[in-house]
């Protein structure tokens, strides 16, 4: 099948929000630079959520990649 079946679930969000907070980066300037909800990005740092629109945000900051547990389409993506 070649999906990762509820990646999110292996997402760590602890970590997550630690280094946005080492970098001086909030949920809300995410959800504004990308056009969507504060709580559409929580939701996907928490992996209830997986918006790729998120996740890629996340990646192109420099987030680690080991933290965010990416669906692998998008790892193929962000490795291209």
């Amino acid at each position: 099948m070649g999906l990762r079946m509820a990646s999110g679930k292996l997402r760590q969000s602890f970590r997550i929000y630690e280094w946005l907070d080492s970098h001086k980066i909030s949920v809300t300037s995410i959800a504004e630079s990308i056009a969507i909800t504060p709580s559409m990005v929580s939701h996907t740092i928490r992996g209830r959520k997986n918006n790729r629109r998120v996740l890629k945000k996340l990646v192109d900051l420099g987030c680690p990649q080991e933290f965010l547990s990416l669906p692998i389409d998008l790892e193929k993506q962000v490795a291209a």
